[in-house]
Formats: structure tokens, sequence, C-alpha cells
């Protein structure tokens, strides 16, 4: 389903459950319109950087976030409308 991504092998520290679910949250609700460190800054509770990065790179891989060209995080993770895609035929890999 997904291509095989290598994630760093020297992880210090991995996020925690509220960490991600705070994380997912935010960008949720951020519209597309903040960079990686814009978010990372306007977070409501502080996170090392290196956790933060941890936790958008297991968002990438897992389809609920893409990074665009313009280093800009968005939310498109919809499985309602993935569903309403599919019964009206889209094709996934």
């Amino acid at each position: 389903m997904y291509s095989k991504v290598e994630f760093k092998k020297e992880v210090l520290r991995y996020p925690k459950l509220d960490t991600v679910l705070m994380i997912e949250e935010f960008i949720e609700k951020a519209k597309g319109d903040k960079t990686a460190r814009q978010i990372w800054l306007s977070l409501p509770k502080q996170v090392m950087w290196q956790t933060f990065m941890t936790t958008l790179d297991y968002l990438e891989y897992s389809g609920k976030i893409i990074i665009a060209k313009d280093k800009s995080i968005i939310w498109v993770w919809d499985p309602e409308a993935i569903e309403k895609m599919k019964k009206q035929g889209l094709v996934m890999r």
C-alpha cells in the first residue's frame, strides 16, 4: 500500500500518543497555511524539535499529511471522503 520509508535510526525520543494527537489536531485546524517551524512554535505545549519531526514523518507516512513544495504542512486525511470516492469508482493501488 505505501512505499517503504526508511526512518532515522537514531531517534532519541519517540513521541507519546498524547503528543501525536495534539500535533494532528493542530495541523488539521491550521488549514495548510503554516510551515513545520510555524506549527512547532505555535503548539499549545512545548515539544522537542526531533520529537516533532518524528511525528511529522509518521503522519506523512500514514497518509494524514503532505508537505508542499513551499514547506507548508497540509492535512489530507479524510476517510469519509475517501469512502465516497471509492463507492464512485476510485481506484486505489
